[in-house]
């Protein structure tokens, strides 16, 4: 069972800022702060579907051979065996049931639905709070300095992009859970939004190095078994382009606009933002045509890349990774 469930990278990102999104030492005056009301929602919402699946599970009534369910005083919602879910979930047939991603039902039976349900499910409790944790830290930051429209819009698309690059490379058999690619999204746009925004951050150097030490240590925790390193790479790469479409601020000048002669109006965005903005909206639409024409065609990218598995796990003496 594949379940993304590589998601420590918050505990290390919520040391980003004090009480906003200072990581980069944002330099803007008159910046608006919205009140999040979003992502306090979608983690209610995540909870939620959890406990819906612990109910339609109901270990008791439907037992494992792999022994008795753990926590049992919880009647129909305790969990499954730990020799069968670590991560003290449901079992991999009630996943699958309420729309886990699975390539060959993606591909064959055409539930393409499965590439948005499987956002909002989780393998288990502990992958549900870690996941939680993630976007408490990363999302609430966002939201506050954004609104919940663009960090929406980025949440939920780099979320389906996270789950079509998954599933181009999900073997037969296995199946894919979690928010991994939507959280790593959100990690994604904030380095571009840092590269978008360079000109009014303080302490450039210190903020991109920061930044990417974080990504690195995030995306090498998806080589292990049980994380979904594929979405990881899919959702950041749609959040990174993302935040480049969405994530623009205006320069100082034209923030400053009402202290200047009428005739010395500056542009709005730098020449250079226009242009990030325009690659990287049509790298993201070429992206999403082609890898959504690969896949409803039946193509799995392990057949024509036979090393891109080392890039979702790396097996050692300590642990296999078709397990």
């Amino acid at each position: 069972m594949a379940s993304n469930g590589g998601e420590e990278k918050s505990r290390v990102a919520a040391g980003y800022g004090g009480g906003g999104y200072g990581y980069g030492g944002y330099e803007g005056r008159d910046d608006r702060k919205w009140w999040p009301w979003l992502v306090p929602t979608v983690i209610v919402a995540c909870i939620a579907v959890f406990i819906v699946e612990m109910y339609v599970n109901n270990c008791p009534k439907h037992g494992s051979a792999l022994g008795g369910c753990v926590a049992g005083f919880l009647r129909r919602f305790s969990f499954q065996p730990l020799r069968e879910n670590p991560l003290l979930g449901p079992s991999s047939a009630t996943l699958q049931k309420m729309g886990a991603l699975d390539w060959n039902k993606v591909v064959h039976q055409h539930q393409g639905w499965r590439l948005i349900s499987c956002i909002w499910l989780h393998a288990g409790l502990i992958h549900l709070v870690v996941n939680m944790l993630s976007l408490l830290f990363i999302g609430i930051r966002l939201e506050q300095q954004f609104g919940f429209v663009r960090i929406g819009a980025i949440y939920l698309l780099s979320g389906f992009g996270g789950s079509v690059l998954s599933a181009l490379f999900l073997r037969n058999n296995y199946i894919s859970v979690g928010a991994s690619g939507a959280l790593f999204g959100l990690l994604g746009s904030m380095l571009s939004e840092l590269i978008m925004n360079w000109t009014t951050y303080s302490n450039k150097a210190a903020a991109i190095i920061t930044l990417l030490f974080i990504i690195a240590i995030n995306l090498a925790i998806g080589i292990l078994p049980h994380a979904d390193n594929f979405a990881h790479i899919g959702g950041f790469v749609t959040g990174f382009l993302l935040g480049f479409v969405l994530l623009a601020r205006p320069q100082f000048g034209w923030m400053e606009r009402h202290e200047l002669p009428q005739t010395n109006q500056p542009p709005k965005y730098k020449a250079y933002q226009y242009v990030l903005w325009v690659v990287a909206f049509v790298l993201l639409l070429v992206g999403f045509v082609v890898s959504l024409v690969m896949l409803f065609k039946g193509k799995n990218g392990n057949d024509g890349c036979h090393w891109c598995h080392y890039l979702n796990c790396v097996p050692t003496s300590k642990w296999k990774c078709n397990t």
